[in-house]
């Protein structure tokens, strides 16, 4: 499925990180796919409320949780930079379908990073 928004489909995910090479760029795109598959889960649901979007973004979340330990095993973290991107760029998934209300902490309230 590609992206019917817009505003997401040259979205660039993850660019801070793709551009340090700190992080391993396998996993950089493994999270970069985490937030397109929110994008098309948000595509394919449409929330019609905050706390629909909390569910799906929780649940990306939840990936990135996944995540943080393929990028320890790989002598990398999901560090104060990598936190940074990753939250502003589930921001800009919420205001890009609309949920402009949308609290980043809330959106990754489940993270363990």
């Amino acid at each position: 499925m590609s992206l019917t928004n817009p505003q997401l489909q040259q979205y660039d995910f993850l660019a801070e990180m793709q551009r340090d090479a700190y992080f391993p760029p396998n996993l950089v795109e493994k999270g970069r796919q985490i937030l397109i598959r929110l994008c098309e889960a948000i595509e394919a649901g449409r929330p019609q409320s905050l706390d629909a979007l909390y569910v799906l973004s929780h649940a990306a979340t939840e990936e990135f949780n996944r995540l943080a330990e393929e990028f320890y095993e790989h002598d990398s973290e999901i560090e104060t930079a990598a936190r940074e991107n990753i939250g502003a760029d589930f921001e800009a998934v919420a205001k890009a379908y609309g949920f402009d209300t949308a609290d980043v902490e809330e959106l990754i309230a489940p993270r363990d990073w």
